[in-house]
């Protein structure tokens, strides 16, 4: 049988697979107008102002997926007639979803805004 913390450890692997290149993605917005994200992910979950004068513009985003778990076992039987070794494999999907906060920053310019920086997510969502 598998052990539930080998479940976990693939989901997390999973979890990371997915979203391995949000940092990178983040990256490029930096320099382009807010728009660009805003096309691409819709309107952000939130937005303030921030003490010295940026704007905050955060996105909830959600990512879906699954972990295949293959499990094998072997075993020797005894028929009528002979004996036979018999292996059995089986595989199941374990669902795995991660939701994460990204955060971009702006700066006025002109009736626009221009992304100057992100947060970096957590650790899960890299």
């Amino acid at each position: 049988m598998i052990d539930s913390k080998c479940i976990k450890a693939l989901a997390l692997g999973a979890v990371l697979t997915l979203s391995a290149c949000a940092s990178q993605v983040m990256e490029g917005y930096v320099g382009r107008s807010i728009t660009e994200p805003m096309l691409d992910y819709g309107q952000p979950a939130a937005v303030f102002d921030l003490p010295d004068g940026r704007r905050a513009f955060q996105w909830s985003i959600s990512s879906w997926g699954s972990v295949p778990i293959v499990s094998t076992d072997s075993r020797t039987s005894d028929g009528i007639h002979d004996w036979a070794d018999v292996t059995r494999t089986r595989t199941i999907h374990i669902p795995v979803e991660e939701t994460c906060l990204y955060t971009l920053y702006g700066v006025p310019r002109g009736n626009d805004w221009i992304v100057t920086g992100y947060r970096q997510p957590s650790f899960e969502c890299a």
